[in-house]
């Protein structure tokens, strides 16, 4: 250990119990897809139902997720989370050998799994930067960043491990045992969030009237939403995440399908494949903020995000032998891109945003970036569906760098450097038509 893990407990306490959630649920994210595969035999929709049910959440509940976040202490609610995860994914293994196992129920779980996942990931982007000092949130987000992409590879290659010895309804018990870890660990952390004020974008003028009356979910939605949308490089961000998330996760939610049913390898296989490709999110995180420090963060952005993932071309190429290579490749420089852009943004998006409006910026922001996570889910597997599993991989796969165009044709592809603060009175602005 080095650095900040080294002196600070808090922080490290964070580190492991994250790190130890993230290996589960790449366990998970492998073991699902599996459990409906080969246990449940369902059809390739409803293994994208599957993938859709998981992040339908964040656009059911996401944007007053993000107020009761800002409103309340983050801590609690990423607790609660874990011990719900912990009890939702125990369920799957004892209800399958109770024998009341069906595809619906499965699409159940996954759904109150998400829900409990909007919760802790928006409470946990909101913690962060109020444990660590902005000099340290860099190095945090990119320790983070990288101890999650290393736990998904290991996780992913436990989970065709467990799918191969045991069965894949047996790596339920991996994941939330993780989930209970990462309960013990933030129980653990001894800091204590600072008292949150009950004020938004409209600023301190209006915070006493609004504190007497209480404020309106209503409002504080509208106002997070006007924040996104009236800044550029929020705007840019949220817009940009939407359109690659759409690829992304549709190709994510098919490739089990198509590794096995189309290219013919055994789930045990399957798992060393995404395992081994996932090793580029390590690659990623460690050289994400070194290449932002020597080009500018906004060039390295570009980079990242339209550069490397235009490899990812070469997944649908796959076949038998040693064309496997080709999945390993494009998975490999496409998940790098990926990582090292994310620990970019997250930074940006924590040093640029006021503390006061991280939740909602985060749930607002997550809104756009996840909400389009279900449709690329049941879009690939009616496409699937229709007209064939490699014909959909080829659609998914040439979206994803395709999305980065909007990040080209923005303000950014002009800068070095993102902002490190708000470069105009947004909050004013927004306010004026709060009023």
């Amino acid at each position: 250990m080095s650095g900040l893990l080294r002196r600070h407990r808090d922080f490290r306490l964070l580190w492991f119990g994250e790190t130890t959630g993230k290996f589960g649920a790449s366990v998970t994210s492998v073991s699902m897809p599996l459990i409906a595969v080969s246990t449940l035999d369902a059809s390739t929709f409803q293994v994208g139902l599957l993938s859709a049910a998981a992040w339908l959440p964040w656009l059911l509940i996401g944007l007053p997720v993000g107020v009761w976040v800002d409103r309340i202490a983050r801590r609690p609610i990423m607790l609660g989370a874990a011990v719900a995860s912990c009890a939702l994914f125990l369920a799957v293994p004892l209800v399958h050998f109770a024998g009341l196992l069906s595809v619906g129920l499965l699409l159940a779980i996954t759904l109150a799994t998400g829900v409990s996942a909007v919760f802790f990931q928006t409470a946990y982007t909101a913690y962060l930067p109020s444990l660590l000092g902005p000099a340290d949130q860099a190095e945090g987000n990119s320790k983070l960043h990288g101890s999650a992409s290393a736990a998904q590879i290991a996780g992913v290659g436990a989970g065709g491990l467990i799918a191969q010895l045991v069965g894949a309804v047996n790596g339920m018990f991996v994941n939330a045992g993780t989930f209970l870890t990462s309960f013990t660990c933030l129980l653990g952390i001894r800091h204590r969030e600072p008292p949150h004020e009950p004020g938004g974008v409209a600023g301190a003028a209006d915070a006493g009237a609004d504190a007497g009356a209480g404020r309106s979910l209503v409002r504080e939605i509208g106002e997070g939403l006007r924040l996104v949308a009236h800044d550029r490089w929020l705007r840019t961000f949220a817009l940009f995440g939407g359109a690659s998330n759409l690829g992304l996760v549709g190709l994510q939610s098919i490739q089990v399908v198509f590794l096995v049913r189309t290219v013919g390898v055994s789930p045990g296989v399957v798992g060393g494949l995404i395992a081994i490709g996932s090793l580029g999110g390590v690659a990623g995180a460690f050289v994400g903020r070194r290449v932002a420090a020597r080009i500018g963060t906004a060039r390295a952005t570009i980079v990242f995000e339209l550069g490397l993932p235009v490899l990812v071309l070469l997944v649908p190429l796959t076949g038998g032998g040693v064309r496997l290579a080709l999945f390993v490749a494009g998975n490999f420089a496409m998940v790098a891109g990926v990582v090292a852009g994310n620990v970019i943004k997250a930074g940006f998006q924590q040093r640029y945003c006021p503390p006061r409006l991280l939740g909602r910026m985060t749930a607002s922001m997550q809104f756009v970036n996840y909400g389009t996570i279900p449709l690329g889910a049941v879009l690939a597997g009616t496409l699937g569906s229709t007209i064939g599993v490699r014909p959909t991989v080829w659609v998914m796969a040439a979206a994803i760098p395709a999305a980065a165009l909007i990040l080209l044709f923005s303000p950014m592809a002009r800068r070095r450097d993102l902002p490190t603060a708000r470069e105009d009175d947004v909050d004013t602005r927004v306010a004026q038509r709060v009023v």
